[in-house]
């Protein structure tokens, strides 16, 4: 896991607005007519109309898609009772997982209320406005009471994720590893580290799957829970079916399963290697788990094991469940989340981990294959079928168990109507930080005397995104590390202009030589053209000393894009090569082409960078799907560009079948789909959802992208070089760090691909 240093984690989330979720209207309001229709007097209609039909508030508000996050701040993660204010940056990193992965939208409610009637009554009070509660962060034993009389009370889905979350995500876990190690669930002894709100449902959830409650042996502070033992609370009775007292060491003897939900350090080698054959550890203790994953897999060749960290396999991650579970509740109207909706979030978990995993999965996590085995019980928390295997799973369970009071009658359309629900906006990005981080490669960063290239390169090297390679005069880039009191740890500075590097810039300046000899330079100029960044650190990915480089933060971009084309090349039989722009757009990526290197491409050319860039479309796992832009459609306005366009269109058709493209197109026909139905029905890009856009000439391409950049709010990546033999990329002049960190890590998965 990278470091996370305070200032940043300060700085992100006071930076730009204050927080991480807003409020954002899901109807027009430009016009006056617009206003009165949202407010007075149209509003009056929908009010009239659910004051006659209570459930008309599903038909006419957000109230269907909305969950509330409700916390009394007494149980923050491993911060304790820190009061309601103190959890409220938790609370919203809630509400934005719950957006993102299952498209729920959440607000978050801190409740100044410790006592627990009080806190029923206040959640009672306000339960109207929401389809759902997510109870959260509310210290044990009042968290048991409070979920109880909140679920017998109200008729929408409320669940306490901290008991039932991780239960639901371990229990799936167990199953999957009881079926390797060739054990039931009825016959294992289970010893369980912690005995708060996690534990207990833990517990609760596994009996339910079979296991014997006499078999289950579970510890809080002060030892075991047993029969004998004094001042033990309601809530911890269930589990005193023990007649002695039994040392935590001494329960591991020959014990099939290791539960830890307590704290870091607590589980010694000795105890794991007292377990039974092939023992299941679950380590979830976080950040340190009771035993390491090293000291454990050290132990014993025969351990299943898992852990709540992201850097060991089989991560028991509650990102797996509440969004979904939440998801296919919401969708069916359930009055409540039941037993029954549990089991089958469990057991669809379960199975959706022995299924084949997607390419896109295993290029992700930097694997070369996943398959259902010791680290493969549980499925990836970025696997992007859970949507549609979790939430339909808990739907069927609310309506067969008589809760849910809108059946889903299309079982394929709520399939489908989910998929559309992924957070495509994200995705991308998720899935190129973690193949980026599978495999990081050495990085040259050409500006490293700029301090945005500086904090750039040393979140990249936290976050295992690269080995920067800082190039630039030595004593600034010190200065400024020093400064800025940056930390880099071990980290290689180059000087092109120093003493220490000219037997380098003589290497290079020959090698340079060699390939442009016949083009206009002598062996002179070349060895004095090393003295310049950009062509000292282009030859460093040339000559093999260094993976990918970067520049152009700080210079234009022709200056920072010839050296690149002269001393790397282009890739084989590839003549024109284009810049690419990646727009992280709410409806999914957007990647435009040729918006930087190109004035006026021929169709042939126009017809070449296109297959070129679907090709590098499909490196990051999307398919492309491609409109060659014009004034004019389909021959509507005959010119120079328009005639182009279609041309470089046939080309493409017959030269490259397979390919998804059509054109000429006028931008707005080619990403409305119902306007593209209506007016040309006929088109290859009917019913597609087009996500790349080829433009006729530069200054379209370039123009159209900074507009897209400043009006829409998202990421944008780039401009991304495609046809060049070695990954080399230039940054906007003026990136943000984050604009610089997007495209270390697409120039690393450039390079690995290369």
């Amino acid at each position: 896991m990278a470091k996370i240093k305070k200032q940043d984690a300060l700085d992100y989330h006071s930076s730009g607005k204050p927080g991480k979720i807003e409020v954002v209207p899901t109807k027009p309001y430009s016009s006056q007519r617009d206003l009165s229709l949202a407010y007075s007097p149209g509003v009056a209609e929908p009010c009239l109309k659910i004051a006659e039909n209570k459930d008309d508030v599903y038909k006419y508000t957000s109230k269907g898609n909305l969950v509330a996050v409700i916390s009394n701040g007494t149980a923050v993660l491993g911060l304790g009772n820190i009061g309601p204010e103190a959890s409220k940056p938790v609370m919203e990193g809630k509400g934005l997982l719950f957006k993102i992965f299952a498209d729920i939208d959440v607000f978050d409610i801190e409740v100044d209320a410790t006592d627990p009637e009080l806190f029923i009554q206040t959640v009672k009070a306000i339960a109207p406005t929401f389809g759902g509660i997510n109870l959260e962060d509310i210290k044990a034993p009042e968290a048991f009471e409070i979920e109880e009389r909140l679920k017998a009370e109200l008729d929408i889905p409320i669940m306490h994720d901290d008991q039932h979350g991780t239960a639901i995500i371990s229990a799936a876990a167990l199953i999957n590893a009881l079926e390797l190690a060739k054990k039931k669930m009825d016959k294992v002894r289970i010893v369980i580290s912690g005995a708060g709100a996690a534990a207990m449902s833990c517990a609760k959830l596994y009996i339910a799957l079979g296991a014997k409650v006499t078999n289950i042996f579970m510890y809080d502070s002060k030892g075991l829970i047993w029969e004998g033992r004094a001042g033990l609370d309601a809530s911890k009775l269930p589990y005193s079916k023990h007649k002695k007292d039994i040392e935590f060491k001494d329960s591991f003897k020959k014990a099939d399963v290791f539960v830890g939900l307590s704290k870091g350090g607590i589980v010694s080698k000795e105890m794991v290697k007292a377990m039974a054959k092939d023992p299941i550890v679950f380590a979830l203790a976080n950040p340190e788990p009771e035993i390491s994953y090293k000291d454990a897999m050290s132990t014993r060749k025969d351990i299943i094991m898992a852990t709540g960290r992201s850097d060991h396999p089989n991560q028991v991650n509650n990102v797996l469940g509440f969004p979904y579970i939440f998801r296919g509740a919401l969708d069916v109207r359930a009055t409540t989340i039941n037993e029954a909706m549990k089991l089958a979030a469990v057991k669809a978990l379960a199975a959706l981990a022995k299924e084949t995993i997607p390419e896109e999965v295993i290029e992700a996590y930097g694997e070369k294959n996943i398959l259902f085995g010791k680290d493969q019980i549980i499925p990836k928390p970025l696997d992007p079928r859970l949507i549609y295997y979790v939430a339909p799973a808990v739907a069927k369970a609310a309506m067969d168990s008589g809760v849910a009071k809108q059946p889903i009658k299309d079982w394929d359309e709520y399939e489908s109507n989910l998929k559309k629900r992924l957070g495509l906006d994200n995705k991308i990005l998720r899935n190129i930080s973690e193949k980026a981080q599978s495999n990081p490669k050495r990085v040259v960063f050409a500006e490293a005397d700029n301090i945005k290239t500086l904090k750039a390169a040393q979140t990249a090297q936290e976050e295992g995104i690269c080995i920067p390679v800082l190039l630039g005069k030595r004593s600034l880039i010190e200065k400024l590390i020093q400064e800025y009191s940056l930390e880099f740890g071990e980290v290689e500075i180059v000087d092109p202009k120093s003493e220490e590097e000219e037997e380098k810039r003589n290497q290079f300046g020959k090698a340079f030589f060699n390939a442009r000899k016949r083009k206009g330079v002598t062996e002179y100029e070349a060895i004095q053209l090393m003295r310049e960044r950009n062509h000292f650190g282009a030859m460093m990915v040339e000559q093999g000393d260094a993976d990918a480089v970067i520049s152009g933060l700080t210079r234009n971009y022709r200056e920072v894009v010839k050296p690149f084309i002269q001393t790397i090349g282009l890739q084989k039989d590839v003549t024109t090569i284009a810049g690419m722009y990646i727009l992280i757009t709410k409806k999914g990526p957007l990647f435009l082409a040729d918006t930087t290197i190109n004035v006026d491409p021929t169709a042939e050319q126009i017809a070449e960078l296109t297959n070129n860039v679907a090709k590098m479309v499909r490196k990051f796992k999307v398919t492309p799907r491609i409109a060659l832009l014009s004034y004019s459609n389909f021959g509507s306005s005959p010119g120079k560009d328009s005639k182009k366009m279609s041309k470089a269109t046939n080309i493409l058709h017959e030269k490259h079948p397979s390919l998804v493209v059509d054109g000429e197109i006028q931008a707005n026909f080619a990403l409305n789909n119902d306007l593209l139905q209506e007016k040309f029905p006929f088109s290859l890009l009917t019913n597609k959802e087009v996500n790349t856009l080829i433009f006729p000439n530069l200054a379209a391409g370039n123009i159209s992208y900074k507009l897209l950049q400043e009006i829409t709010e998202g990421d944008a990546i780039g401009p991304v070089l495609v046809g060049l033999n070695k990954s080399a990329h230039v940054l906007q002049l003026g990136a943000s760090v984050r604009e610089i960190i997007n495209m270390v890590k697409v120039a690393v998965v450039d390079a690995q691909n290369k």
